[in-house]
């Protein structure tokens, strides 16, 4: 087999379509706290930032993705970006609070559109025998974006992230044309039969996504404060090394699923997690920091590689879209609830025992997905 043959035209558009776009939304959840707090909102609403967008993000996915496979990718793609150009240039003209927190939902809403629909096309794109390893460069294009991101936003001020953004989307809508679109089959069954919004084949993957997505959500939101606690300077490089870490292995990892199977990379993620969790708890040096990212980069990647891979190569080819929106609801899900569950968690432990808590969820991942293959459910 061709080991190039999914460096297609159209892949090679969407992964770059799939960083732009991905650039142009991280910038904005570390600015917009210090924005509004200039702004004269109180502390106390900052952190329902992140709620408000992952509502808004979770209620749209599966209605995108029903759509998607019924009507098109190229029409509701576009319309996508569109929407998100719009909600953010409604940042810059917009400077009141309670008016911010509108254009979230709504910069939230088209944002699970846009992203659904980029990793349908994605999906549409990648031959199913080396599914895995091309997930694995698509979404690491968004890894780095993640990584890359949030210290420019930072360094910028939120005027200027708006226009980065702006600019950042352009390209996508441009890229976005470019692509050549798979067609969706039009049976007279299609219209009439009712189809769920999701994918049953991808909910047992999506719920063990989620099970481990609730650890970014706590280090996320709160690996900023820990280290300021520590007194530890530089902590914003825990991302980049994430992101190298998942550079580095993602490649390998997924084809080593394709090769070997969901395990190769589900066993690494729901080990290597908890490891990284638990010697964080108990870091006091930027170096521990960073080897912590080292193994959590890798463990992330290795169990999403698996994961999303799990969630869509079982599915028919016209339920792609519902697969993809189950997968990534499982995966906002978890950073949502584990952001809010960390606050909760912190309050009574404090961050290093909030942070080792956590290392029990990505083992009860693992745990699941033992009970699952047992019963021969996977």
């Amino acid at each position: 087999m061709n080991k190039t043959k999914f460096w297609t035209r159209n892949f090679v558009l969407i992964t770059l379509v799939n960083f732009f776009m991905f650039f142009a939304f991280q910038l904005f959840p570390s600015a917009l706290p210090p924005y509004l707090k200039s702004l004269g909102a109180p502390d106390s609403i900052l952190g329902l930032l992140q709620g408000v967008i992952t509502i808004a993000t979770l209620l749209v996915r599966p209605f995108a993705g029903l759509a998607l496979d019924r009507y098109g990718r190229k029409g509701l793609f576009i319309a996508g970006l569109i929407g998100m150009m719009l909600s953010t240039a409604a940042y810059r003209f917009f400077p009141v609070v309670a008016i911010i927190f509108v254009i979230r939902f709504t910069h939230g809403m088209v944002w699970g559109l846009s992203n659904t629909a980029c990793s349908t096309v994605a999906s549409d794109s990648i031959e199913k025998e080396r599914f895995a390893e091309g997930m694995g460069y698509f979404s690491l294009a968004s890894s780095i974006a993640m990584a890359i991101a949030p210290a420019i936003a930072l360094s910028l001020g939120m005027k200027k992230n708006v226009l980065l953004a702006l600019a950042f989307l352009i390209v996508s809508l441009l890229l976005a044309f470019l692509i050549k679109y798979q067609k969706v089959p039009h049976t007279q069954g299609l219209v009439k039969k009712k189809v769920a919004p999701y994918a049953k084949e991808s909910i047992l993957p999506s719920s063990i996504m989620f099970l481990i997505m609730i650890t970014y959500g706590s280090i996320m939101t709160f690996l900023a404060l820990y280290g300021a606690e520590k007194s530890i300077k530089g902590v914003g490089l825990f991302f980049t090394v994430y992101a190298v870490s998942m550079l580095i292995t993602r490649p390998y990892l997924g084809r080593l699923v394709d090769r070997k199977g969901f395990g190769a990379g589900i066993w690494p993620g729901v080990i290597l997690i908890p490891i990284a969790l638990l010697i964080l708890s108990v870091s006091s040096s930027l170096l521990a920091f960073l080897v912590c990212a080292v193994f959590y980069g890798i463990g992330i990647g290795a169990a999403q590689s698996s994961l999303q891979t799990m969630a869509i190569v079982k599915v028919p080819k016209d339920r792609t879209g519902a697969a993809n929106a189950t997968f990534f609801t499982g995966f906002d899900g978890g950073i949502g609830v584990g952001a809010v569950l960390a606050g909760f968690i912190s309050a009574i432990t404090g961050h290093s025992g909030m942070f080792a808590f956590m290392a029990v969820f990505p083992i009860l991942a693992g745990v699941l997905y033992y009970v699952l293959l047992k019963y021969k459910k996977l």
